[in-house]
């Protein structure tokens, strides 16, 4: 039995390069999902390219990372957030408010609803930016609502500790109260998590990891990844974007996806 897969790419409008790498791998049908930054510096101008294509349009909700836009200049670190969060000290309309925004600024570009929502960093997984986003989905969408990006790990066969600790850590911050939620209003999530580790190691490590992702992936699993095209920015981070575009794009991948059983797929209707 084909197993599909949602392989995901995050962090669309933070610039240039990433949007260009998404759309290019959207295009060859290697990324089935996008998740975008609405309030990004690049998301207005280049989301018509994105709009065009056959993927799931996201929105990956924000609250740890400025961008430029000013209304964010607010957001605190994710250590930060994390801590108010869990002590209950998160302002329930300061949630409200960038949330808003985000989902107006989304709605503008693309015209419609998003057809998932995940949160940069998985944020929209902790207390209080989960309640206040699922009141917010129902509010604006009622019986329509988009589907929601579970963070719960996926198998971690032959993953290595480091990778493995990091995944359990996500799922851990909110993976069960967010699936709970979840299926008590009836919205579709993917399965299980995929694509955790510390984004270094170059193209090599990056082959290696996702072919035991691969491996380890059951249908309605999620792969998130952060690829960028032509990454200009000196940092580890940029490079290694640029090491996972080039893995996700090179024509091995296609003899990889059949080995394990694996099709990409957008979420299936019947997932939960």
């Amino acid at each position: 039995m084909t197993k599909r897969i949602v392989v995901c790419g995050d962090d669309f409008g933070m610039n240039a390069d990433i949007d260009e790498g998404m759309i290019v791998l959207a295009g060859m049908g290697r990324l089935s999902a996008v998740s975008c930054l609405s309030l990004g510096p690049t998301f207005v101008a280049n989301a018509p390219r994105l709009a065009a294509l056959d993927a799931d349009l996201g929105l990956h909700v924000n609250f740890t990372e400025p961008l430029g836009s000013g209304v964010d200049a607010d957001l605190p670190s994710l250590s930060r957030l994390i801590l108010r969060a869990y002590a209950g000290r998160l302002d329930a309309d300061w949630v409200d408010q960038h949330l808003t925004r985000q989902f107006d600024a989304f709605e503008a570009a693309f015209g419609r609803a998003p057809d998932y929502v995940d949160g940069h960093q998985h944020v929209h997984q902790l207390p209080i930016i989960r309640d206040r986003l699922l009141r917010l989905l129902k509010q604006r969408y009622g019986a329509r609502m988009p589907w929601l990006r579970q963070t719960a790990p996926g198998l971690l066969c032959g993953i290595p500790l480091k990778e493995s600790f990091k995944a359990r850590v996500i799922g851990a911050l909110g993976a069960a109260a967010l699936g709970r939620q979840a299926r008590d209003e009836g919205l579709r999530t993917n399965r299980r998590l995929l694509g955790v580790y510390g984004f270094e190691g170059g193209k090599r490590r990056y082959a290696d990891l996702l072919q035991n992702w691969l491996f380890n992936a059951r249908d309605c699993d999620l792969l998130m990844c952060h690829p960028a095209k032509d990454s200009r920015g000196d940092s580890a981070m940029a490079r290694q974007r640029r090491a996972e575009f080039d893995v996700l794009a090179c024509p091995k991948l296609g003899d990889w996806l059949a080995a394990n059983g694996v099709r990409i797929s957008r979420l299936p209707l019947s997932a939960r």
